[in-house]
C-alpha cells in the first residue's frame, strides 16, 4: 500500500495522485502548492491522505511541495485577476489577424512566466504570428491550445436540459463514450435537440444507466414481439425497463386493442441475449 493525496487543480476536474510532504496534514479543499511535468503549479485537495494499491499509481509519485502559504495564495489571486485583461487583448489580436478561431478560457502558470490560451475552431489555426503579437503585448511566454467543443462546455460551464450545473464541469473528472445506441437503449427520443447538451455533443449522462438498460434489455421481450399473457397471447407496444414492466396490445376480437401492464414475470416469451458492445458514432471528446 501506498501512502498518496488526491489532488485537483480545477473543480470538475480529473484527479489525480501525489505524495504526501512529511509532517504535514491536509483537509479537503486545502489549497496546495505541487510539481508536475510542466513545472511548479498551484491546486487544491480533493480528498486528505489515504493509502491506495501501488497498481493504481504511477510510479514514481510527484511531490506536493507545500501547503500553500498566504504569499502563495495572494500571487494565485494576482494572476486571477489579470486573466480578463489577457483574454480581452487575446480577442482583439485575433480579430486583428483575421483567424478563425474562438477564444475560450486562459490560464497563468504558477510561476507567472507563461499563459496558456485555450480557443475551439473548426479547423487548424496557423496562430505563429498571433503568439509572437502576445508574446509582445503581455511579456510573457505564450502557448495556444486547441481544444474541442466538449472542453469548451467544460472551462466555461452552465445549466444543462436537467436544470443542474453541466455534469463536463461539476462532477466529471473526465469524459466517457457515449453514443446513439445508448439513446436507443433507453427508449429515449433520437431528435438530436433532445439528447444534445449545451456543447451541441450527446448528452454524457447517457452512460450513467445504459449498463442497467443493457443487462434489463436481455430479461425483457422486443418491441413488436408476440408474449404470452394471463389474458392470452398478445404484441409488446412498449417496455419499462425500470419497473420491469411490459405494455402490451391484446386483440379485443372487434377490431381493436386492449392496452394493459403486465410484470415481466407473468409473461411467456423466448428470451434472447442483445449485443452490448459500444457504437462509436464519432460523438466523443475531441
Amino acid at each position: 500500500m501506498v501512502k498518496v493525496v488526491g489532488i485537483k487543480f480545477k473543480n470538475g476536474g480529473k484527479l489525480y495522485y501525489f505524495a504526501p510532504k512529511a509532517g504535514e496534514v491536509y483537509t479537503r479543499n486545502m489549497p496546495v502548492i505541487v510539481e508536475t511535468a510542466k513545472g511548479t503549479e498551484y491546486a487544491w485537495v480533493a480528498y486528505p491522505e489515504r493509502e491506495v494499491e501501488e497498481s493504481e499509481i504511477v510510479s514514481p509519485l510527484k511531490p506536493i511541495l507545500r501547503i500553500a502559504t498566504q504569499k502563495d495564495k495572494d500571487f494565485y489571486r494576482a494572476c486571477e485577476e489579470k486573466k480578463p485583461q489577457a483574454m480581452q487583448i487575446c480577442k482583439e489580436k485575433i480579430i486583428k489577424h483575421g483567424l478563425e478561431m474562438k477564444l475560450v478560457d486562459c490560464e497563468y502558470a504558477f510561476d507567472g512566466n507563461k499563459i496558456v490560451f485555450f480557443f475551439t475552431s473548426a479547423s487548424r489555426v496557423d496562430f505563429r504570428e498571433l503568439v509572437k503579437d502576445l508574446a509582445s503585448a503581455l511579456h510573457s511566454r505564450i502557448e495556444l491550445r486547441q481544444v474541442g467543443t466538449r472542453d469548451e462546455t467544460k472551462y466555461l460551464g452552465g445549466i444543462a436540459p436537467c436544470g443542474r450545473v453541466c455534469c463536463c464541469a461539476g462532477n466529471m473528472p473526465e469524459f466517457k463514450k457515449v453514443s446513439v445506441k445508448m439513446a436507443k437503449a433507453q427508449g429515449l427520443s433520437l431528435n438530436p435537440g433532445k439528447i444534445s447538451g449545451l456543447c451541441g455533443r450527446l448528452m454524457c449522462c447517457l452512460g450513467y444507466e445504459i449498463d442497467h438498460y443493457l443487462e434489463s434489455s436481455k430479461k425483457l421481450p422486443k418491441v413488436g414481439s408476440e408474449v404470452g399473457t394471463p389474458d392470452g397471447r398478445a404484441v409488446v407496444a412498449s417496455l419499462n425497463m425500470l419497473k420491469m414492466e411490459v405494455l402490451v396490445k391484446i386483440d379485443d376480437k372487434n377490431g381493436g386493442w386492449i392496452f394493459k401492464d403486465y410484470p415481466a414475470s407473468e409473461l411467456r416469451y423466448k428470451r434472447c441475449e442483445v449485443q452490448t458492445e459500444d457504437v462509436d458514432d464519432g460523438d466523443e471528446e475531441e
